[in-house]
């Protein structure tokens, strides 16, 4: 059984291959509409999502970005480079256990920094755009967090 199959029958982050860090500068999104892109404004051509700056230092949107990702629901950390800012979950559905990954990172920016928020499915085609579900409650809970 190969590793992505095998992740279907797993828990977690089972089954799956080593995490490895995502190049945003050089990200090329599929055609399959079973992804969801969030960046700074300007920050990718694809983006489907824009996500205005948070007024906060990098270092305290991490450490928010960590603490919010984590706590979402059927998501377990995949993978983290603190030194570039980046982590990934892995994000289970509810239903049918499909493994998605979620890889978010922070990047300074004028007055304080800025947020890219990938979510792209492992298997399919579609996913009925649970991918732009999953980043938009994301981006609400970490906004929230950053608030308080």
């Amino acid at each position: 059984m190969s590793a992505p199959i095998a992740a279907l029958f797993a828990s977690g982050t089972g089954g799956l291959p080593p995490a490895e860090p995502v190049d945003f500068a050089t990200l090329r999104l599929p055609a399959s509409p079973n992804t969801c892109l969030a960046a700074p404004p300007g920050g990718h051509p694809q983006a489907h999502v824009t996500v205005p700056p948070f007024e906060v230092a990098p270092d305290a949107a991490w450490a928010a970005l960590l603490a919010t990702c984590d706590a979402q629901p059927r998501a377990f950390r995949y993978g983290q480079w603190p030194e570039r800012r980046q982590a990934q979950w892995v994000a289970r559905s509810p239903l049918m256990n499909w493994p998605d990954i979620v890889a978010a990172e922070i990047v300074p920016a004028p007055g304080g920094c800025g947020l890219f928020l990938f979510s792209r499915s492992l298997f399919g085609y579609s996913d009925l755009g649970a991918n732009r579900k999953r980043v938009e409650a994301w981006l609400a809970a970490l906004g929230a967090a950053l608030r308080r």
